[in-house]
Parts: C-alpha cells; structure tokens; sequence
C-alpha cells in the first residue's frame, strides 16, 4: 500500500525532484528582491490569486515549502460540488433567503469560474460535469431531502432530484441507504493534474514560484512586508497567507483562528468494469448525510476513491494506516462486494475547522 495521494502518481511533476516545466519559472529563487505581492502557499487560492494579479500588471513571488500543491489541492477527492457546506434550509435560517441565495448562487458561479479557467488555460485535469449524489443514512435524512429539493427550487432556483431507496440502484450499488438526492450541476477533476495546469498557467501570466521555500517570519514596517524564508528574504508590498490546514506559526493571528483537521482516503485497485459500473453507474461523485461523511468517487482507471474519518491531530503514517484498515471497512460496509479488493492508496491531509 502506497502512503502517498494516488493522484501524485498521475501528475509525477508534482513529486519531489521532478524535472521543472520551461515556461517561466516554477522552481525561482527569488531572494533579495522587490515584489508587488508575496503570497504564501502554492495551492489552489494562492496559485488563482497569482494568475490573477498578475494579469493584472503585478509582480508576483508565490512561496511554497514544499512542492506545488502538496497540501489539500492534491490530496482532496476531486469533487466539483454545488452548494455550500451548510444545506439550503441552515442557509436560509440563518441568514435569511435574501442572502443566502447570495451564498448559493456563489457555489455556482465558482464552478463556471472553474470551468471558464480550466477551457482558457487549456488545462488537461480530467474534467468532466458528472453530477453529484447524496445518500441518506437514515429515513428520515430522506425526509430532509424532500424538503430541500422544495426549499431550492423555491429559494435557489435550483433543481435537484429525489430518488427513493426502491430506484437508488440506477444511481448507486448498495442498499445501505435510504434514498438518494441528484444534483446535476456538480463536476469531477483530477485535482493534482489541476494544481499543476493552474500552476503553470500563473507562470505564464508572469507570477514566479519558489518551491521548496519555508516562510519562517513575516515583518511589517514602512509600509511594506518583508518575508524571511528558508532561502533569504524578499520584500513584498501586499502579503496574501493562502495556506489553508497548513498554517503555521509564521502568520500566528491566521494561525490562532484555525483548528486543523486530519481527513484520509484510499484507493483500491482498478476494477473492471462491470465493477464500476454496478457501484456508481452514472460515475457521479457521492458522499453520504452523516455529520462526519463518507465520500467516494471512481477514477478514469475505474479505482474506487473512498474518504472521511476526520481526526483532531496531524496525519503520521500511524494514524494514516489506522485511518485507512477504518476506511477499508466502512468501503465494504457500503459495498459488500468489494471485500477481496484490494486498498493500494492510502493517505492523509489537513483541512481547518474556522
């Protein structure tokens, strides 16, 4: 078993040593010089924001301890949801229907960004608009769907479909659950491929990346930023922090408002694809309506992505291979026909509860 992200298999410019693409630079040293904005963290926000600016006629230092996308924008499951975190009925409770078709409509209209950057750059990272699945762990979950698909069409304009356990093998190959809520809007990608195409797009816009560059302290003074790092210090104008679970004590007020989280997935061998078909016959990406979820996946080589188990400590090889024999056995629980197939990825991440 691979303690690693499947996905870095699929993206072998990611992994340590790899041989840099020619475009710009992704691999700068940039000690000892002047910036319009340092920006801390190559991952999906930090390398987005860096495009971004520099189109805009920046110049932009993006500064990464380790390799582009080695946190949770190459180990998440690749899920392209609609929504929010919280569901339309909390939404609208607690913000009122006004604001919070606001926040839902944000959901979408961040998949259409997505999609617009992912056509614009070219980036091959497996794309594709699959839909997603919810699955109700209880009867009454179900209940709840019926009257979120009301409250969305109502509120959100937005439609989504309810499937009853008696019709929920059309869409998923268990009866573990109690029915099914569709919606079409939600899409798949190969997260790891993605964090590298975003990262040479930055590159391209003119942004310059130093890998392997650890920010150790951040300074203020006259009135602009000096950045201490592993590899010399650089001074930047505006500083944007964009480093998610993995913030340290180099920006300790950001760092005080994080818990970090420890989440884990695995990976199984390839099936056939009778196998893959008969699991999740639409490919769509699922999770289920627990409060610590299961969320699960087919690859483009047909593995079966299975996560959650979220721990309030950092993710060791103990806790991942403990994480994964857990995993393994709520896999089967859902699919009883997978019990002989073999887990051959399993890894762990960071991800911050506010």
């Amino acid at each position: 078993m691979k303690e690693y992200p499947y996905w870095w298999d699929t993206a072998p410019a990611l992994r340590a040593g790899a041989e840099q693409p020619a475009v710009a630079t992704r691999d700068a040293d940039l000690a000892g010089r002047t910036w319009d904005v340092a920006v801390v963290g190559a991952g999906y926000t930090g390398l987005a924001a860096a495009r971004a600016l520099a189109r805009a006629g920046a110049s932009v230092a993006v500064l990464e301890r380790d390799h582009v996308g080695f946190g949770a924008s190459s180990r998440n499951g690749g899920q392209v949801i609609a929504g929010m975190k919280l569901d339309p009925a909390t939404l609208v409770a607690r913000f009122g229907e006004r604001r919070a078709r606001q926040l839902f409509d944000a959901s979408l209209h961040s998949i259409a960004s997505l999609e617009r950057l992912i056509d614009e750059e070219r980036i091959a990272c497996e794309y594709e608009r699959t839909g997603h699945l919810q699955a109700a762990c209880k009867p009454r979950h179900f209940d709840a769907f019926r009257k979120e698909q009301a409250l969305a069409a109502r509120v959100f304009d937005h439609r989504v479909e309810i499937v009853p356990r008696s019709d929920q093998r059309a869409e998923l190959g268990t009866d573990l659950y109690h029915g099914l809520m569709v919606d079409e809007r939600s899409g798949a990608l190969n997260p790891a491929k993605y964090v590298d195409g975003l990262s040479l797009a930055a590159c391209r816009a003119g942004a310059a990346i130093a890998t392997g560059t650890a920010v150790r302290r951040i300074v203020r003074g006259s009135g602009r930023w000096t950045i201490e790092t592993s590899r010399g210090s650089i001074d930047a104008k505006d500083v944007l922090v964009a480093t998610n679970g993995y913030t340290n004590g180099a920006s300790p007020a950001l760092q005080r408002r994080f818990v970090p989280i420890g989440s884990y997935i695995v990976a199984t061998a390839p099936l056939t694809a009778a196998d893959a078909h008969a699991i999740l016959p639409r490919r769509r990406m699922a999770f289920d309506s627990k409060h610590f979820l299961y969320y699960f996946r087919l690859t483009s080589d047909n593995r079966l992505l299975f996560g959650g188990r979220a721990e309030f400590s950092t993710p060791t090889a103990d806790w991942t291979r403990r994480a994964a024999s857990l995993l393994q056995a709520g896999l089967v629980r859902v699919f009883p026909e997978l019990a002989g197939v073999a887990v051959e990825y399993a890894w762990g991440g960071r991800g911050p509860f506010t």
